[in-house]
């Protein structure tokens, strides 16, 4: 044995390492094609629909404050959220039945499921007119159960709550740490479920047009998956095979450091 060995074996052992490690890093910047400029945005936040099981906050208020109480005890349901952190929440409001409905008090069964936040107020509104309960009342809707889920290769996969209604595509991936190296940054899916049926989308985030796509903003119940790349799947497939390999050569090399050492 020689001691040219020596230097072969460490390098055997390094080229091992590295090409179980090289990932290209061609597609893992956001946006590669934009320059700097300005960006007239033509988006328009999207309007929440409301969905069966959804939980709405409903609160109405009027010049006779002990007229609007009775509307603005939520009906109380057995409806936990979990926030970001993973802390589960027991929340009060209004849960749409499967059947698309509310039992709202005097009102009855109001249909909710469909539309949108303002359709709801002002459908709630005409309602207390016409009966003449309140004088010119004032209704809000908001929706208690908005999240976003993000999964795949991103720092966090979570379940993201959004007190707002308003969440971009940058910003649920900002809070799950953002996609990691081996993520696909141009083939992002995103799956969104409206009025009984599933859309799947594709998104390229190493293209500047995602900044004016409709899919830019989020809305309730969205799923985002990141998937792996080939170095990802390619490296935990191949790393109870590379680890012997490894391991071997470096028994080698002890071998043949021993042997020239005496």
């Amino acid at each position: 044995m020689n001691t040219t060995s020596l230097p072969l074996a460490g390098a055997l052992v390094c080229s091992l390492f590295l090409a179980a490690s090289c990932v290209s890093t061609k597609k893992s910047v956001y946006f590669a094609d934009q320059q700097d400029q300005v960006i007239a945005s033509t988006l328009n936040i999207p309007e929440p629909i409301i969905q069966n099981n959804d939980l709405l906050s409903i609160s109405v208020s009027s010049l006779n404050p002990q007229a609007s109480a009775i509307f603005n005890t939520p009906n109380l349901s057995n409806t936990s959220t979990t926030t970001s952190t993973g802390i589960p929440v027991q929340t009060g409001g209004y849960l749409v039945n499967t059947d698309g409905t509310i039992q709202f008090p005097i009102l009855g069964a109001l249909k909710a499921a469909g539309l949108t936040e303002n359709q709801l107020r002002s459908q709630i509104v005409k309602s207390l007119t016409d009966k003449k309960l309140l004088v010119d009342p004032i209704v809000t809707v908001r929706h208690l159960n908005f999240k976003v889920t993000v999964l795949g290769e991103v720092a966090h996969p979570t379940v993201i709550n959004v007190p707002n209604e308003k969440i971009t595509m940058l910003e649920a991936l900002g809070l799950a740490g953002d996609i990691t190296i081996y993520g696909k940054r141009d083939n992002v899916m995103l799956i969104r479920e409206e009025e009984g049926k599933k859309t799947i989308k594709r998104l390229n985030l190493n293209s500047s047009e995602l900044l004016n796509s409709p899919y830019y903003y989020l809305r309730s119940n969205d799923i985002v998956y990141v998937e792996p790349n080939k170095a990802r799947v390619a490296g935990s497939s191949r790393s109870t095979q590379i680890l012997p390999i490894v391991l071997s050569g470096l028994s080698f090399a002890a071998i043949v450091v021993d042997r020239l050492t005496r």
